[in-house]
Parts: C-alpha cells; sequence; structure tokens
C-alpha cells in the first residue's frame, strides 16, 4: 500500500506498549502475583503471553482456579508501584500532535479498565489529544473481539476502510482484522516483531514517526 497515497481519518490505538511504557510495570506485577499466589516464578514469556487482554482473562490462563487470587495481588501490587514504573515513550506526544494538526480523529481503544486508564493518564497527560477512549467497562466483548473498535468508530464516526488500528499485541492484530480496519504493529511494545508478524499487518512501525506516513502532510484531512 502506498503510505503518500492513502490518508485514514480514524487512528485507534492500543494504550499499553503502544502510547505508553508499562512493560516494567506490567513484568513485575506478575512476578510479584505469581509468586504470591502460586509460590513461583514462570519465565517472563509464559507470564506475558496473554497481554493485550483483559486482566482476569489474563489470570484465567494463568491460573485457573486461583485466577481471582492472581487478579487482586497483582491489582494490590500493580497500582501501589504504578507511578515508580510507568514511562513515557520519546516521540508519542509529537505524533500525537501532528495527527491533531493533519485532520485525523483519534481513539484509545485498551483491555484495561477506566480506573486503571485514568491512572496512567494522571501520570502521563496525553487524553486530550483523545476523542474517545473506549475501556472493558464500555463493551461487554473484548479484543481480540471487534466490538471495542466498532464501538470507537461509531463514536468517531468513520467507516473501517477509513481506520487503522495501531497497536503491539496479536490481540490487537485479531482485533483489527475482525473489524475490517488496516492493522499497524508496533516495534517498541511487549511483543517481538516476528510475533506480529506472523499475524501480518498493513504495517509495521519502528519508531512513532512513521505512523505519521498514514496521514501525509497536504492530506485531504486538512
Amino acid at each position: 500500500m502506498d503510505l503518500v497515497k492513502k490518508c485514514y481519518r480514524g487512528f485507534l490505538f492500543d494504550l499499553d506498549g503502544t502510547l505508553i511504557d508499562t512493560t516494567e510495570l506490567i513484568t513485575v506485577s506478575f512476578r510479584h502475583a505469581a509468586l504470591e499466589v502460586l509460590g513461583e516464578l514462570r519465565p517472563d514469556e509464559v507470564l506475558m503471553a496473554n497481554v493485550g487482554q483483559p486482566l482476569m482473562k489474563q489470570m484465567e490462563l494463568l491460573g485457573g482456579d486461583k485466577a481471582r487470587e492472581l487478579y487482586d495481588s497483582y491489582r494490590e501490587f500493580n497500582h501501589a508501584k504504578h507511578d515508580e514504573y510507568i514511562r513515557t515513550y520519546p516521540g508519542i506526544n509529537e505524533l500525537l500532535e501532528q495527527l491533531r494538526v493533519r485532520g485525523a480523529k483519534l481513539a484509545v481503544v485498551t483491555s484495561k479498565s477506566r480506573h486503571s486508564v485514568d491512572m496512567a493518564f494522571h501520570s502521563i497527560p496525553i487524553e486530550h489529544f483523545f476523542d474517545t477512549v473506549v475501556t472493558t467497562d464500555d463493551t461487554d466483548n473484548h479484543k481480540p473481539h471487534p466490538q471495542p473498535l466498532q464501538l470507537a468508530m461509531r463514536r468517531l464516526d468513520v467507516l473501517p476502510d477509513e481506520s487503522v488500528y495501531i497497536g503491539d499485541s496479536p490481540f490487537d492484530m485479531q482485533a483489527g482484522h475482525a473489524a475490517g480496519v488496516a492493522t499497524a504493529a508496533v516495534g517498541w511494545g511487549m511483543f517481538t516483531p516476528v510475533r506480529l508478524k506472523e499475524l501480518e499487518p498493513d504495517f509495521f512501525f519502528e519508531k512513532p514517526d512513521e505512523i505519521l506516513g498514514l496521514c501525509p502532510e497536504g492530506s485531504p484531512n486538512q
């Protein structure tokens, strides 16, 4: 696809691992919960395998009937350590500012709860860039189901062929495919480029400013 000729109107972004750097926060929270509840430290690739889905779903896959205990342990530790470990990604603010200048409509579509999103935005104040934020509190079904992306597009008043979903996890790519939007994987998040490219995203970006190619200067949005 020629990025210069194609300009998207709707930019839907995942949050963790895409717009904000929570990799270390999530990793240490999983390690804490696994050790406290399961009594053992499992490999990080096992603990993090399902990041991108709602937290309770991750805990069910990780701990079966101990899911609630894992969830509670994770949340208590995560919230206590949140501001200590959360980080920004260089270039994200500039990317979002430029997309707004170029007339794009922006949404966050995340598997976090609204409370957790509010904590993130308190630490990293980027919510003002977005026209809407879709959390797990807003839909009955969650990624990789397309419903959260469909809700975001309705709120933005954009069509699937005008929209792109940008994320760092396989579940983001699956949700984008299911919603009929273009998909863009980013290489600075929690999952490896090899894992992401197996999901055949339409685009793969190594740096945030490369995303501007999806809405070039002088595009019809302006």
